[in-house]
C-alpha cells in the first residue's frame, strides 16, 4: 500500500521561491511506486490549496501553484480523525498518512506548521515545535549554543523598539564589543536574506535599516577569518554526520545571490579538513542538534580558523532541499542517494511519531 505524502511547500515568507524550487526538486525525485503525492500549495498571503493528485513528476515550478486547479481548504483537513468530514464531503486527497513540510522562513520553519501538526496528531517530516523555533531564532540559538558549552563567534542583538529608541547606543554597543568587520542578520530569517557585512558606520546603519526590514530582532556576530564548514545530520535519538562540505563564494560572503541566482560558488566535497577536525566537527554537529532537540535533519554550519579552531556558526532545521543544495549533495557523497534520503526522512518522521503515541496522556 502506498504511503499518502502530504507536500507542504510555499508559503507566506520571503523564501517562498526558494520553497517551490524544493518542493519541484522532491516531486521530480519520489518513486510513485511507493507514495501516493498529495500537493499542498500555501499561497503567499496564506492561502492553504490542495493541488490535484500527482501521478507524474511536474516540469515547472508553476505547475504546482494551484490557484485556478486546486481547492481552497483549511488545514484541519488534513486530519480525518480529528476532525471528521461529512461522507458526502470525503474525497481521496481528504487526509494524508505524513505531511513533508518543504517550506523554508518563518511561517512554516519556524514550528508554527510543526505546532499544528501536533495537535492534529499527524506524522511530519523534521523537527518539531522547540527545535524548530529555536533554529529559525537565531538569537536563541547561540544561547542554547552557549549553554551547552559549544564555541561560537561573539553577538549581540537588538530589537527594532530598542533600535528606534537609541539608535546610536546600538552601533557604539556594535562597535565596543565586535568591532568591524561584522555581519547584520534578521534573527529569524534563512537563505541569507536581509545580511549585510559591515567594515565601518555608515555600512551598519545600513545594514541595521534593511535588516529591521524582516523581522523585528537582529543579530549582530562578529566576522570571523575562516573556512566555512557544513555537515548534515540525519536521525532522531542517535544522529549521525554526513562527510563535511566546504562552501568557497567566489563573492565577499555566501548571500542569497550566490546561493540562489548566480550560482558564484564553489561546493567543495568532502572539505579537506584534518582528522582532528573533522571528529570536532562531528562532536559539535551532534552536541548542536541534541542540544535544540533536533529531529530528521539539521545541516550545521562552522567556521575552521587558520589555526584549526573550530567555532559553531548556526544550524539549519530546513536547509535547502534540491539535489544540488549542499544538504543533499553531502548525504550523497557520504552514499545516500537523493530518492533514498527523502524515504529514510520519512522513515524517521513516522518512527519520531509512533514513539509520540506511547506517551500517557492521563494521570
Amino acid at each position: 500500500m502506498k504511503t499518502r505524502l502530504g507536500l507542504v511547500y510555499g508559503g507566506k515568507s520571503a523564501e517562498h521561491n526558494v520553497s517551490l524550487q524544493t518542493a519541484l526538486a522532491v516531486i521530480k525525485a519520489l518513486n510513485t511506486e511507493k507514495f501516493e503525492i498529495h500537493p499542498i500549495y500555501i499561497t503567499e498571503q496564506g492561502e492553504w490549496i490542495r493541488g490535484p493528485l500527482l501521478s507524474e513528476p511536474v516540469s515547472n515550478v508553476k505547475m504546482l501553484q494551484h490557484e485556478q486547479n486546486g481547492e481552497t481548504f483549511a488545514p484541519s483537513g488534513l486530519n480525518q480523525e480529528m476532525f471528521p468530514i461529512p461522507q458526502s464531503e470525503k474525497s481521496k486527497n481528504a487526509s494524508v498518512d505524513v505531511v513533508f513540510p518543504l517550506l523554508h522562513g518563518p511561517n512554516g520553519e519556524d514550528g508554527t506548521l510543526q505546532g499544528m501538526l501536533d495537535l492534529l496528531n499527524v506524522p511530519y517530516v523534521g523537527n518539531g515545535v522547540l527545535a524548530s523555533a529555536a533554529g529559525m531564532d537565531k538569537v536563541v540559538m547561540k544561547n542554547l549554543f552557549a549553554q551547552a558549552g559549544l564555541e561560537q563567534a561573539n553577538y549581540v542583538s537588538f530589537i527594532k523598539k530598542e533600535w528606534e529608541k537609541s539608535d546610536i547606543k546600538c552601533y557604539e554597543k556594535v562597535e565596543a564589543e565586535l568591532d568591524y568587520p561584522c555581519f547584520v542578520k534578521p534573527a529569524n530569517l534563512g537563505s541569507s536574506v536581509g545580511i549585510s557585512k559591515c567594515r565601518n558606520r555608515a555600512e551598519l546603519v545600513e545594514a541595521f535599516q534593511g535588516a529591521f526590514k524582516y523581522d523585528r530582532k537582529i543579530i549582530v556576530e562578529e566576522g570571523i577569518i575562516g573556512r566555512e564548514i557544513e555537515l548534515g545530520i540525519l536521525g532522531n535519538d542517535e544522529p549521525i554526520c554526513s562527510v563535511p562540505g566546504e562552501i568557497a563564494p567566489k563573492t565577499d560572503f555566501y548571500d542569497y545571490r550566490a546561493k540562489y541566482e548566480d550560482g558564484d560558488t564553489d561546493l567543495i566535497i568532502p572539505a579537506e579538513v584534518t582528522e582532528e577536525e573533522l571528529q570536532k566537527l562531528k562532536e559539535m554537529a551532534v552536541k548542536a542538534f541534541k542540544a535544540i532537540d533536533g529531529a530528521g535533519l539539521v545541516r550545521a554550519d562552522f567556521f575552521v580558523t587558520n589555526d584549526g579552531k573550530v567555532l559553531i556558526n548556526e544550524v539549519n532545521t530546513m536547509p535547502g532541499f534540491t539535489p544540488f543544495s549542499m544538504f543533499p549533495l553531502l548525504w550523497k557523497h557520504t552514499g545516500v542517494e537523493y530518492p533514498e534520503l527523502i524515504e529514510r526522512l520519512v522513515e524517521l518522521a513516522i518512527e519520531r511519531y509512533e514513539e509520540k503515541q506511547q506517551i500517557i496522556h492521563t494521570f
